[in-house]
């Protein structure tokens, strides 16, 4: 990002630095003798405060100094209530406009009431604005009142939603769905899709991607998450952070991308929400961790949130080791932490580890948070954080730490150079071609079939009559973070229609089931849409079990009865216990929530006209007693329960295709001795099928003998190649040496020496397998 360290030496200075620094000392040396002459009492007050002089701008205001000492120069400017006020979010759909179409949107047609943020913000300026969702316009009256109504003129940011669509703009689909592709560049592609329909509004900063692994189907949230890997999910994390913020910030299609929420949020207690994750630090590095690290190290993405709940009794925005130690520390993390709603103040009235607000808000800065969430009043948080300092236990190191991480956002985006938005680019942007075509894309590649019985699918165009029954057949299913009405909205029944228009399609919505099977008797076959919808699926909708909802279960089995063909196509936001599904529904596509072209997309598969190539990244158990499922558990665990029938329903990486596909000649390469060289892995895939199509060819890999025990295996590669039938292609992985890397019990990282199985193949029941020694 073009960012400096602070404790760069004198002689680590460049010719060009230096020539700067004598520049810039000169400019103080001539703005020191001005300030002595009578010109000075023609400045204004705002100016003089400001330490400007007439042809000579603070080094902050100068847009080819290098970015640090803009930040240093201007946070030596700030008083102690400047600083307080940057590191607060104020929500703004209902305070600074004059009508809101709910609490998070300013009403399209919205004045900007400069008496309500007068009385709002007063002198002292803005950290950030969110849940307004702003037009362009919108956005550069708010922005221009706040810069020119704070003493030192500091920019506000702009923070909305945005996990899969920003605001009106394009739908794609869920994060769970996008993850089913296993295309990272399709994660990128979405990435810098939404990031350049946010900026063209003059939004800033997108909440997203969610980088928590999914590793309890009943928590709600699993719709929002690549998966339980902690690999695959930290690729796609770094390939949609790359798409957002792109090759910079500082232009008018890139956004600050925020993972979250950090770290193992989506393994809680009992599947609730936000409640404790138990888990050590081996764990927590070799796992959890690994999920977010790609995005940061290697993406640098310059922002983080703070999750809500605690590990090992700590909660994390009171974790320094986890905020200052490893994010900073370690990763080098260059951007700001920003809590998640609720998450500070959770820390003096659910967590109980801070007496008042003023406690839990220092603490929480102390710990290496950088902003609220508008948690408390902002007066109650700002003054804290001001007494706290006189008071000493909130160190001004802390206090500027979280200052110049705002600012430095700040100053990457250009804000302080550019920070309006050309009103004209929306019109460019919002829902373009292009953007669409990649939500359609995604849509297509995320199509999951998990059965095919006697290849009743693809149904063929000639079909007479088909019924379309079930209450997710006639509605496009989004999930949380997206509403149903936005976007084109192409349910399944949309879909259908339109692939076989010389077809007679009814449609019953199941809820009285003999009606829905007399439906089902009319037809030569029958499309059930079942599934999740949000209110079941989504933030705070988590379930005690995992069975199809509602009485869907028994219009399920009374459909089949009537023994005509069924597709069962699912719309859902985690897995789900369909046990009686696969024993006697012949086939059955998994489609989640896959976007405004879903329908499209479905119908699409189901008559031929796209292969299915998803591949599931999170395991369907089969039952709730089976719980935790995810493949990459320790050989240690035990599944043999006297009541249960053993392995999943469906496991991790498993999806079929229109054709099939081989694995032979697996081979690796180990570098030389003592080198730090990659692992190669190579692997022939052969389209044994009549027909063309993608595979997922995955790489799996164990050490055989560790200093800690690891999971049976670990999906170390993978790839999507699509083959013409009967081609044959070599699929080469190279795995680095960090990626096996063992936390060991010196609580070292260490690449052992040993021997090592990998095996290939399309699923996490891989069987091709062939052995490797390492001598790192």
């Amino acid at each position: 990002m073009g960012i400096e360290s602070d404790s760069r030496s004198f002689a680590g200075f460049s010719s060009d630095e230096l020539r700067f620094s004598l520049v810039q000392r000169l400019r103080q040396v001539i703005a020191a003798v001005l300030m002595l002459l009578p010109v000075a009492g023609c400045l204004s007050a705002r100016a003089q405060q400001a330490g400007a002089v007439k042809g000579v701008s603070p080094l902050y205001r100068q847009k080819n100094a290098p970015l640090e000492r803009r930040v240093d120069d201007l946070l030596h400017r700030m008083t102690l209530a400047e600083k307080a006020r940057q590191l607060d979010m104020y929500s703004s759909a209902r305070a600074i406009v004059d009508k809101h179409t709910d609490d998070t949107h300013a009403d399209p047609t919205a004045v900007f009431l400069p008496e309500k943020a007068q009385s709002l913000w007063g002198d002292l300026g803005v950290g950030s604005v969110h849940d307004l969702n702003p037009t362009p316009e919108q956005a550069n009256a708010v922005q221009k009142w706040v810069i020119s109504h704070n003493r030192l003129g500091i920019p506000a940011l702009f923070i909305e939603e945005g996990l899969h669509g920003f605001d009106k703009g394009t739908v794609f689909p869920a994060p769970i769905g996008l993850a089913a592709t296993w295309d990272p560049e399709m994660a990128r592609k979405t990435g810098e899709v939404i990031a350049a329909e946010a900026r063209a509004t003059g939004v800033d900063m997108i909440l997203a991607p969610v980088l928590d692994l999914a590793r309890e189907p009943r928590w709600g949230r699993v719709e929002e998450d690549f998966g339980e890997d902690p690999y695959l999910t930290g690729q796609f994390g770094l390939a949609y952070v790359r798409g957002q913020q792109g090759e910079g910030l500082n232009t008018d299609h890139t956004v600050i991308s925020e993972p979250k929420h950090f770290a193992a949020h989506g393994s809680p207690e009992g599947g609730t929400n936000t409640s404790p994750v138990h888990l050590g630090e081996r764990e927590l590095r070799m796992v959890m961790l690994k999920s977010f690290e790609p995005a940061i190290r290697e993406g640098h993405a310059m922002a983080v949130m703070a999750a809500y709940h605690e590990i090992d009794g700590i909660p994390m925005t009171a974790d320094p080791f986890l905020m200052k130690s490893i994010l900073r520390g370690e990763w080098g993390f260059q951007g700001f932490v920003l809590s998640d709603l609720g998450a500070i103040e959770r820390l003096y009235k659910v967590h109980k580890v801070a007496a008042s607000p003023q406690e839990a808000s220092c603490m929480a800065v102390r710990s290496g948070v950088d902003m609220q969430f508008y948690d408390f009043d902002h007066d109650v948080f700002q003054k804290a954080l001001i007494d706290c300092v006189h008071q000493g236990s909130l160190s001004q190191v802390d206090l500027d730490r979280a200052i110049r991480s705002v600012l430095r956002v700040k100053f990457a985006l250009g804000l302080f150079d550019q920070p309006y938005v050309d009103t004209a680019l929306n019109g460019r942007e919002h829902r373009a071609p292009e953007h669409l075509a990649v939500s359609l894309a995604s849509a297509r590649e995320s199509m999951t079939l998990l059965k095919n019985d006697n290849h009743l699918l693809p149904l063929t165009k000639s079909v007479r009559s088909i019924a379309v029954i079930g209450p997710n057949a006639d509605v496009a299913r989004y999930g949380d973070y997206e509403k149903e009405e936005n976007g084109l909205r192409i349910s399944l029944l949309d879909g259908i229609r339109k692939a076989v228009p010389g077809a007679t399609v009814s449609f019953d919505e199941g809820k009285k089931i003999e009606d829905a099977v007399a439906r089902a008797k009319e037809a030569e076959v029958v499309i059930l849409g079942l599934g999740e919808k949000q209110g079941i699926s989504g933030e705070g909708f988590d379930r005690s079990n995992l069975d199809l909802p509602g009485n869907q279960e028994q219009l399920l089995e009374a459909v089949v009865a009537t023994g005509k063909p069924v597709v069962l196509v699912l719309q859902n936001g985690r897995p789900l216990t369909i046990g009686w599904a696969k024993e006697h529904v012949p086939a059955i596509l998994e489609a989640w929530y896959p976007g405004e072209f879903g329908g499209q997309a479905m119908a699409e598969t189901i008559f031929g006209d796209n292969d299915p190539a998803g591949r599931l990244t999170i395991t369907f158990p089969r039952s709730v007693g089976d719980l935790p499922a995810f493949y990459n558990s320790d050989p240690s665990r035990m599944e043999k329960y006297i009541d249960g029938h053993g392995g999943p329903l469906f496991p991790f990486g498993f999806g079929l295709s229109y054709t099939t596909f081989r694995y032979d000649h697996l081979a690796a390469q180990t570098p030389v001795a003592g080198s730090k060289g990659e692992i190669q892995v190579m692997v022939d895939v052969t389209n044994t099928g009549d027909r063309e199509g993608d595979e997922v060819a995955q790489l799996y890999l164990r050490q055989d003998v560790s200093s800690v025990e690891t999971p049976r295996k670990s999906l170390v590669g993978f790839s999507r190649v699509h083959l013409k039938a009967g081609e044959t292609r070599t699929v080469t992985f190279k795995v680095p040496q960090s990626q096996i890397a063992v936390w060991n019990a010196e609580k070292r990282w260490a690449v052992e020496a040993g021997k090592y199985t990998v095996w290939a193949g399309g699923s996490s029941q891989a069987s091709l397998t062939t052995g490797f020694v390492l001598k790192p």
